[in-house]
């Protein structure tokens, strides 16, 4: 690596502000220079001390390929950041991202607010020439080596306080989106204290009432909405769309829930129906479940729901290598019935991979034993013991979701509508007497972008800072 040029020797102080105190350090760029054989798989190294790398395999010929020299020399410019004094602290944001982030007109289309350029468009070189600081305590950067601006512009853009808090950490750009909400682990006890029910009426005409039942969803998975008026057998779709739009498969985009004789479904039955969730054989499993109960005259037939976040938890804190089995092994989900065949095949637990926590939030859980197909991956055929240590981890984890203390159950009685989380709360449903009487239930599914859509534009209107407080942990009971 070469340097053509040097840091200055002081920091470039711009005047403080009330909101925070920017301060900028300008780096020239430097060069670092890379060997690599063509051909050949390689990787490039960031290299932050002067170094050269050569790769020493055999340079290899590229198929259908102009022929070219066995060893190649590309200079890459260094990384070019901007160091910012903010709130006492000195961040370093790289030049490109704040450069691919302006938001100016040139930018971001200002009705659409759509970017009008390529990340891909931004010549590596560009850097900062100029910065200062505005009265409101943005940082306005003067762009050199640019894309060029129609008109022969001078590019600027502006950075304001609160983007670059934003943008400073992980945990502040994960919290910015509303990504690390608290969940509250819940089992029998703890849902018979703090069940939510919100009228139809309120739910379907009051915004404060809506957000109630969507920060419930977020904290719990589970809500309920009371008081359906009779006859209106199509109510859910309206109780759906207060979120968001329907999610259309090929049960329709809703679903009725009756004793069907020779039915493709176990649902369809008055079958027991062990927990699970629903289209775990779909690559977008819905997020958002709604079953109203519409008619409910039977003996039997009680709803049973599990947070299956909590029973993960448990496992977790007992044996940290059961737990790791289920977010690695892989489970295989089919339909394959009535002129349909679905298939996927995902792990039982699924981390954030995003979380800024040093142990991972669980971010989704795939449980539906009735929809399991054969094993298909690391099935012990080679000798190895994943798939026996999987089983291991699902006995356990079951227990946990079995235990009577873990579940929620009660009788939907008409007029009354669930509202769960698909990937977090198991749901079942105890036999029943169909000769005693009638049992109808309609559902409908939303995606999981659609509820966080309307989570976070909720919360914008009307969180509390207080609650934005609360939100900061997770806890389990």
């Amino acid at each position: 690596m070469r340097p053509i040029g040097r840091p200055l020797p002081q920091p470039l102080r711009l005047p403080s502000f009330t909101s925070a105190f920017i301060k900028c350090y300008f780096y020239v760029p430097t060069i670092a220079t890379i060997s690599f054989n063509v051909g050949t798989p390689f990787r490039i190294i960031r290299q932050y001390q002067s170094q050269r790398f050569t790769s020493a395999s055999t340079p290899q010929p590229v198929p259908k390929l102009r022929r070219i020299a066995s060893t190649s020399t590309v200079t890459v410019p260094a990384l070019k950041r901007l160091n910012v004094e903010l709130d006492g602290q000195f961040v370093s944001f790289d030049q490109l991202f704040l450069r691919d982030a302006c938001s100016c007109p040139h930018c971001i289309h200002p009705s659409t607010q759509q970017k009008l350029f390529h990340t891909t468009d931004i010549p590596y070189d560009v850097r900062a020439d100029f910065t200062e600081t505005l009265s409101d305590g943005s940082l306005r950067v003067r762009w050199k080596n640019d894309i060029p601006i129609p008109g022969g512009e001078v590019h600027e853009s502006i950075y304001t306080p609160d983007f670059l808090r934003r943008y400073s950490t992980l945990r502040n750009r994960v919290r910015a989106r509303y990504n690390d909400q608290r969940q509250i682990l819940w089992d029998k006890r703890k849902m018979e204290s703090d069940v939510l029910y919100v009228s139809y009426n309120d739910y379907m005409n009051s915004d404060e009432a809506l957000f109630r039942a969507v920060r419930q969803l977020s904290l719990y998975g589970l809500m309920f909405i009371r008081g359906v008026p009779e006859g209106q057998h199509d109510a859910i779709e309206g109780m759906a769309e207060r979120i968001g739009n329907l999610k259309n498969t090929f049960y329709g985009k809703t679903w009725d829930l009756k004793n069907v004789k020779d039915s493709k479904n176990i649902a369809y039955t008055p079958l027991n129906l062990g927990h699970h969730m629903d289209l775990l054989y779909f690559e977008s499993p819905p997020g958002l479940q709604f079953l109203h109960c519409i008619q409910n005259t039977t003996k039997g037939g009680t709803s049973i729901f599990v947070d299956s976040f909590r029973a993960a938890t448990v496992l977790r804190l007992n044996s940290p290598q059961l737990f790791r089995s289920l977010t690695k092994f892989p489970v295989t989900y089919h339909y394959q019935n009535d002129g349909y065949h679905y298939h996927f095949t995902r792990p039982t637990i699924v981390l954030d991979e995003h979380s800024y926590l040093e142990m991972q939030r669980i971010s989704q859980v795939n449980w539906g034993p009735p929809f399991q197909a054969p094993f298909e991956v690391d099935i012990g055929s080679n000798g190895n013991g994943q798939f026996r240590q999987y089983i291991v981890a699902a006995k356990e984890f079951a227990k946990n979701v079995d235990d009577p203390d873990a579940q929620f159950e009660l009788r939907l009685e008409e007029g009354v509508c669930a509202v769960f989380f698909n990937r977090r709360i198991l749901h079942s449903r105890r036999a029943f007497d169909p000769s005693t009487g009638d049992r109808w239930l309609k559902g409908a599914y939303v995606d999981i972008d659609a509820f966080y859509s309307k989570y976070r534009t909720l919360s914008e209107q009307l969180r509390s800072e207080k609650e934005r407080e609360d939100d900061a942990y997770s806890y389990i009971r």
